[in-house]
C-alpha cells in the first residue's frame, strides 16, 4: 500500500506506516477465520453429539432385536421338539389304533364263530346232558377210590413213622459201635506207641508229638537223599516187628491204617529231586516199601508227602530246620 501523509489537527504532517494497515487487515482476517472455525467446531460438536445419541439408540434397538431373535430361536426349537414329540405320539396312537382295529376284526370273527358254535350246540345239548350224567357217575366212583387211597396213605404214614424211629435207633447204635471201634483203635494205638517208646526210649532224634511217632530225617536218611542209611534200615525193621505184633491183636473189623508221613524243611533243595514235595513223598514211600518187605500188610499202609507245609518249628534256624525234616508214623482209622 502506498504511504500516505496525514495532516494533523494542528496543520502539520503525520507519517502513518503502511504495514500497520496490513497488520490490521491480517488481524481482521485471522479473527474472522477463528470465528468461522469456532462456529464450525460448535456445529460439528452438535452434529457429532446428535449422531452419538442416534448410534446409542440404534445400539439399544440392535440389542433388543438380538434378545428378541434369541427368544424366537428358543421358541422355534421348543416348537420343533414339541412337533417331533407330537409326531412320535401320533405314530404310537396310529399303531395302537391299527392294533385295536385288528383286535376288533378278530373279535368280530370270533363272535361269528361263537354264533355258529352256539347254533350247532343247540342241536347237541341233549346228547351233552347224557354225557354229563355219565361223568357225574364216574366222578362219584373216583371220589370213592380217592377216599380208599387216602386211608391207605394214612396207614403208610404211620408205618413210615415207625420205620423212621427204627432208623434213628439203628443210627444211634451205629454211632455207639463206631465209638467203640475208635476206642478199641485208641487202645491199640496206645499199646503200639508204648512199645515203640520202650524200644526207642534212648534213641536220639525220636519223639512223640500228639498222636504221632516222629523220627528226625537225620536218623533215617542222608541229607537230600531218599535212601535209608544202614542205621535207618535197622530202625524201620525193629519198628516193623513191633507193629506186626500189635497188628495181630487188632480185630479184623476195625478199619485201621498206619500212615507214614514225609516232611521237609523250607530251604531250597539241591539234589536230584525237583522240589521238597518229591523228596518228602519219596522218603515216605521208601519207609513203606521196607515195612512191606518186613511182612507188614500193605492194605494197612499209606505213604504221604507234605513237603515243608506242616512244620513243627517256624523259626529260621538250623535246629528248626532239623526238627521239620522228619518221618511221622500215625496209627489211625481209614
Amino acid at each position: 500500500m502506498a504511504r500516505r501523509i496525514r495532516r494533523s489537527t494542528h496543520g502539520g504532517l503525520d507519517a502513518w506506516p503502511g504495514y500497520v494497515d496490513a497488520l490490521s487487515t491480517l488481524l481482521m482476517v485471522v479473527t474472522f477465520v477463528l470465528l468461522v472455525f469456532v462456529l464450525g467446531q460448535q456445529f460439528l460438536s452438535v452434529a457429532l453429539s446428535r449422531r452419538t445419541h442416534a448410534l446409542d439408540a440404534l445400539s439399544g434397538e440392535l440389542a433388543q432385536l438380538q434378545r428378541t431373535l434369541s427368544l424366537t430361536e428358543n421358541q422355534n426349537q421348543k416348537l420343533g421338539n414339541m412337533v417331533a414329540s407330537l409326531t412320535v405320539e401320533r405314530d404310537k396312537v396310529k399303531t395302537q389304533a391299527d392294533a385295536l382295529a385288528a383286535q376288533i376284526a378278530a373279535l368280530n370273527g370270533l363272535m361269528a364263530q361263537k354264533d355258529q358254535a352256539l347254533t350247532a350246540a343247540g342241536d347237541t345239548a341233549k346228547a351233552d346232558q347224557a354225557s354229563i350224567a355219565q361223568l357225574k357217575t364216574e366222578l362219584s366212583q373216583l371220589n370213592t377210590q380217592l377216599q380208599a387211597i387216602a386211608q391207605a396213605l394214612e396207614a403208610a404214614k404211620k408205618d413210615s413213622s415207625a420205620k423212621d424211629l427204627q432208623i434213628a435207633d439203628l443210627g444211634n447204635k451205629l454211632n455207639i459201635a463206631l465209638a467203640n471201634k475208635v476206642n478199641q483203635l485208641q487202645k491199640y494205638r496206645s499199646e503200639f506207641f508204648g512199645r515203640l517208646r520202650d524200644l526207642l526210649k534212648n534213641q536220639k532224634g525220636v519223639e512223640i508229638v500228639g498222636d504221632r511217632f516222629v523220627f528226625q530225617s537225620s536218623v533215617l536218611f542222608p541229607e537230600g537223599s531218599a535212601d535209608l542209611t544202614p542205621e535207618g534200615v535197622e530202625e524201620i525193621k525193629a519198628l516193623a516187628q513191633t507193629f506186626k505184633q500189635v497188628a495181630r491183636q487188632i480185630p479184623p473189623d476195625i478199619p485201621w491204617i498206619l500212615r507214614v508221613d514225609g516232611h521237609a524243611d523250607k530251604q531250597p533243595i539241591h539234589s536230584r529231586f525237583p522240589s521238597n514235595w518229591e523228596l518228602s513223598s519219596e522218603r515216605a514211600i521208601t519207609v513203606v516199601k521196607l515195612l512191606i518187605a518186613e511182612g507188614v500188610d500193605p492194605h494197612h499202609l499209606a505213604a504221604t508227602g507234605f513237603s515243608d507245609y506242616q512244620p513243627l518249628d517256624n523259626a529260621d534256624t538250623s535246629a528248626a530246620y532239623a526238627r521239620n525234616r522228619r518221618i511221622e508214623f500215625r496209627l489211625t482209622d481209614r
